[in-house]
């Protein structure tokens, strides 16, 4: 075996052993998208089509693309959901250790930090970020980061070094169907197609043919998306645009309202698992700065050896624009950003009066992020708060069975409620955005949305919920229109709305 599999092994066998610690047997759901996508697979799973099953009316959906759904078709279609939800994390967790091991498997073999670099480097790095807390808790459930970060691996090794035995415009085609399948994947994977076709024309130099070639899927997959989305559409009451529209419900919102927000936002999820631990202002912005430009510099430095170096340009690009928070999109490809953070130092390190300040502030880094995961997988830090809301459910769900079957419940986490209770659920919480501003709908706009659904009873789940709040002002303003019949210790409740006030 060459040293860059040996590598790649290494670094798959590493991240899937660590990684098994943080699985668990919270419920699906608990962090909101896991629960739709468990909704869509067993829409697949039945032949109800790509639909919300738990929503009135089982409308189109159109926010998530339907590839990670259609991974999980086959276990939620042959096994019952008990058993569906810890299969389909074990399936996460290997799609994760794939998708590491790929990445340092390529980083050895293309010399991706630059000749004459140590080559244990990339894939201790690349490790590293497999391991980091917050992306064993997003491996933990059922989101598409997984998926997603093994299909970036495939566009980037098919892209920056095809198998030598395919034809160029084969081989660019083939990058072109895997970055198809992210923005299948998740929305954001466009800038994967970007990313393909901008090195091509301009690292590569190819023939425009073989550009035309790696591009023509990706613009595929992303006019039919599209055309799903826009088809459908009207199928999605508007007070749920933001959570079940398309994204460019999201962009009318918003505007170029999110822009300042979202730059200043970008570095802070990557400050936190690096920095926290410098004690004063003064020290931590000694520290981020040259952080940030050392990340620039590497970035650039990849363009010039990978894809991967324009599509996380792309990337990050989307995310300043973004109005919500970074944190996931970014741990979706921390082992990239890490190997651009690598290839920035190492590419600095030939100037002989920047090696010790490189070493100091390699050194202020690994202190940092080695306390953060220390900490971390002492206190179960991967676990988030799933168990805890597991165990609120698992408490709640009893009471909501009981309501009749063709009740439709007002809650927090209404795909859980379905999954678990078999009743039809809406969301309580509104929101929406008017620049980077989220705005909250009135008490009448809200009552509105509620009758349009349907709606006959309301849970509140949580006191500390911002449902709460939207609730309390719901009930000033209409007393008598909620009637509460059930309580449970701490504050939670379930309504029965009185239709004749």
């Amino acid at each position: 075996m060459t040293a860059a599999g040996r590598a790649g092994v290494a670094v798959a066998l590493g991240a899937l052993a660590m990684g098994a610690l943080a699985l668990n047997r919270s419920l699906v759901g608990v962090f909101y998208d896991d629960g739709l996508y468990a909704v869509l697979a067993r829409a697949l799973a039945t032949g109800h089509g790509y639909s919300y099953l738990h929503l009135p009316g089982s409308p189109a959906a159109i926010h998530f693309p339907p590839l990670y759904p259609l991974v999980l078709t086959p276990l939620f279609g042959l096994l019952p959901l008990d058993a569906a939800v810890p299969a389909a994390k074990l399936l996460n967790l290997l799609l994760a250790a794939a998708a590491a091991g790929l990445v340092a498997w390529h980083a050895v073999r293309t010399d991706l930090l630059g000749p004459g670099v140590p080559r244990w480097i990339a894939p201790a790095v690349v490790l590293a970020a497999a391991l980091a807390i917050p992306v064993l808790s997003v491996q933990s459930v059922l989101f598409a980061e997984p998926l997603f970060a093994v299909l970036l691996a495939a566009t980037v090794v098919l892209s920056d070094h095809p198998p030598p035995l395919l034809p160029p415009v084969s081989a660019a085609a083939a990058a072109g169907v895997a970055a198809a399948l992210t923005v299948l994947t998740r929305t954001i994977g466009i800038a994967v197609g970007v990313g393909v076709v901008a090195f091509l024309l301009v690292v590569r130099r190819v023939p425009a043919r073989e550009a035309l070639a790696a591009a023509a899927p990706v613009v595929l997959a992303g006019l039919l998306w599209a055309w799903w989305t826009l088809a459908h559409r009207q199928a999605v009451d508007p007070a749920l645009a933001i959570n079940y529209g398309s994204y460019g419900e999201v962009l009318r919102q918003t505007g170029l309202g999110a822009l300042g927000g979202g730059l200043r936002d970008l570095p802070r999820p990557l400050a936190a698992i690096t920095l926290s631990w410098l004690p004063g202002r003064v020290l931590y912005w000694l520290a981020a700065l040259p952080a940030l430009g050392l990340g620039a510099y590497g970035l650039a430095t990849l363009t010039r050896r990978s894809c991967i170096g324009f599509a996380l340009g792309s990337y990050l690009a989307i995310l300043a624009v973004w109005p919500f928070a970074p944190d996931r999109f970014l741990w979706a490809v921390l082992p990239w950003l890490g190997l651009a953070w690598a290839a920035g130092a190492t590419a600095l390190w030939r100037f002989a009066r920047l090696r010790l300040p490189l070493l100091v502030f390699a050194g202020v880094l690994a202190v940092g992020f080695g306390s953060y995961e220390v900490m971390g997988f002492t206190r179960r830090g991967y676990a988030g708060q799933a168990a805890d809301i597991s165990a609120n459910f698992r408490e709640l769900l009893p009471g909501i069975e009981q309501l009749p079957a063709e009740a439709v419940l007002a809650t927090d986490d209404e795909a859980l409620v379905w999954l678990y209770a078999r009743r039809t659920a809406v969301p309580f919480y509104l929101y929406g955005y008017r620049g980077a501003t989220v705005v909250e709908p009135t008490p009448a706009d809200q009552r509105a949305y509620l009758e349009r659904q349907g709606v006959t009873h309301i849970l509140l789940a949580s006191p500390q919920s911002p449902s709460a709040r939207e609730l309390r002002a719901l009930i000033a303003a209409y007393p008598g229109w909620l009637v509460p019949v059930h309580g449970w210790p701490g504050g939670r409740w379930l309504y029965v709305v009185a239709r004749e006030r």
